[in-house]
């Protein structure tokens, strides 16, 4: 028996002519009515804008493939970033589609969209029950090929015309690029037609490149919906401080925590935004501590770096350390203030034409500076802030800044003048999240740092003076994180 029937053992599903004449019969196929996505008004000047970067080229963007979880089920499916910028597309649209975009024909400054994707199948068809991944009765109703259209306001064609419409015209009159390493089948569909088709070859490395600078600026959409995504990133911490005497009780504290945020995320959002860090103690010294079957005691501090990714896909990044216990110790306080001076510092200098890099340099002036106070350096603070120094670092390895948006770390494949040696405009979004983390087997610190981590983390939009910060309404000072606690706390 070949791979392809090897699940039919366990099958148990009528096959006889009667059956399907009885259930296609008697459903209501009544088409609703199909209102344009509010984000795919906002597509059109996107792909306008790629065009013109990226000119005489048709460019294929997958939106992915579900990927085994274990033996027949599945990860929930999240499509790639490039194609929900350029689609409008969210949530979990959809696996298996792919949008190509290329000039107009009549105006080369223009672009033209095309979406192709599996429509849905009607009741008549053996699809309907008997397709786990694509039939009604298993994933829900799917849309037709005009309701979609009417969603994306673009023409929308059946997957299977793909191929022909990617080779049309393809070597004498246009490119061919793809978005790598997203949907292997529809790479190597691209390959082969660049080859049939002579000197066709896209950059595809370009495109990826292109379609990631292009969302250093974000337009009101965007900013509309990080707004929202970080609204809900503050209740679910809310909520999480409302159950920390949960999270006490039990042996592995920091999953109660972990549960809390993904329920209000799931609730209010697509989901969480990126593996939540629910780190007490001396696991908030990990940086990216996402086991969180830890304890949470009454003396420790928490840090909670977490975020609620909206069914647009955009996602905050908030990060708040938190007292279990709901009061600082005289150390915990010190350590805290430091961070939130270094935070403040960077807030205090961030505007339109500072360049991106010079945010990590301010943060690292206070951490310095404070830690060579308290006689951790093997020198003074300006020799650690010179390159051949940089012993601050051990206690804060992390940068203090990145871009913000569909992805957690957004806009990763720009080049490095575009994002770390750029000026900041309006429209970016980044964090500001400077830390300090004091590992428990650290014996260049005394006893009373060790175990001891902290991180404040802001999602800050810029303005045309300055900066905003989108998380205000999370406390940052340790009065005020205090209070917040007293208020929430049962």
């Amino acid at each position: 028996m070949n791979d392809e029937n090897r699940n039919e053992n366990r099958s148990q599903r009528p096959a006889n002519e009667e059956f399907r004449a009885f259930i296609a019969s008697g459903w209501d196929e009544t088409v609703p009515d199909a209102e344009l996505l509010e984000s795919a008004k906002h597509t059109p000047a996107r792909r306008d804008a790629l065009v013109r970067r990226i000119p005489a080229t048709r460019m294929v963007f997958p939106a992915g493939v579900l990927k085994v979880r274990s033996n027949d089920t599945d990860y929930p499916f999240r499509p790639d970033s490039a194609f929900a910028y350029y689609s409008g597309l969210g949530t979990d649209e959809e696996p298996d589609s792919v949008l190509v975009v290329e000039p107009s024909a009549e105006d080369p400054a223009r672009a033209t969209a095309t979406y192709f994707f599996r429509p849905r199948a009607g009741a008549d068809s053996a699809e309907f029950y008997s397709d786990s991944r694509y039939g009604e009765m298993w994933v829900g109703r799917r849309l037709t090929v005009e309701e979609a259209s009417g969603r994306l306001g673009i023409e929308v064609r059946h997957i299977d015309e793909l191929r022909d419409h990617l080779a049309k015209d393809i070597g004498a009159q246009l490119s061919l690029a793809v978005i790598p390493q997203v949907d292997a089948a529809v790479e190597a569909m691209v390959q082969e037609i660049r080859e049939q088709n002579g000197p066709a070859g896209g950059d595809d490395f370009a495109l990826k490149e292109a379609a990631s600078e292009q969302r250093l600026v974000k337009d009101a959409f965007e900013i509309a919906e990080l707004r929202t995504a970080v609204d809900a990133t503050i209740r679910g911490f809310e909520q999480v401080i409302s159950q920390l005497p949960e999270a006490v009780a039990h042996t592995r504290g920091e999953r109660v925590i972990e549960g809390v945020f993904a329920r209000t995320a799931r609730a209010d959002g697509n989901g969480v935004g990126y593996d939540t860090i629910a780190a007490a103690g001396d696991h908030a010294c990990t940086l990216h501590w996402i086991c969180n079957d830890g304890q949470v005691r009454e003396q420790d501090l928490v840090l909670i770096d977490a975020g609620v990714e909206v069914d647009s896909l955009y996602t905050a990044d908030v990060t708040r350390t938190l007292p279990v216990s709901g009061t600082f110790s005289p150390v915990q306080r010190r350590v805290y203030e430091t961070v939130l001076e270094a935070a403040d510092a960077v807030f205090a200098v961030a505007r339109p034409g500072l360049r991106f890099r010079d945010l990590h340099a301010t943060a690292m002036k206070v951490i310095a500076g404070r830690l060579a106070e308290w006689g951790l350096l093997p020198g003074t603070a300006e020799q650690s802030l010179a390159p051949d120094g940089q012993w601050h670092r051990r206690w804060m390895v992390h940068g203090t800044s990145h871009h913000l948006g569909l992805d957690v770390h957004d806009c990763a494949q720009a080049r490095r003048e575009m994002y770390l040696d750029a000026e900041l405009e309006p429209g970016m979004v980044f964090t500001i999240e400077p830390g300090l983390y004091f590992k428990q087997n650290d014996l260049l610190v005394p006893e009373e740092l060790r175990g001891i981590g902290v991180r404040i983390e802001d999602d800050v939009l810029v303005t045309a003076d300055g900066v905003e910060n989108l998380s205000a309404a999370a406390p940052r000072t340790a009065d005020d994180v205090e209070a917040w606690m007293r208020r929430l706390l049962p």
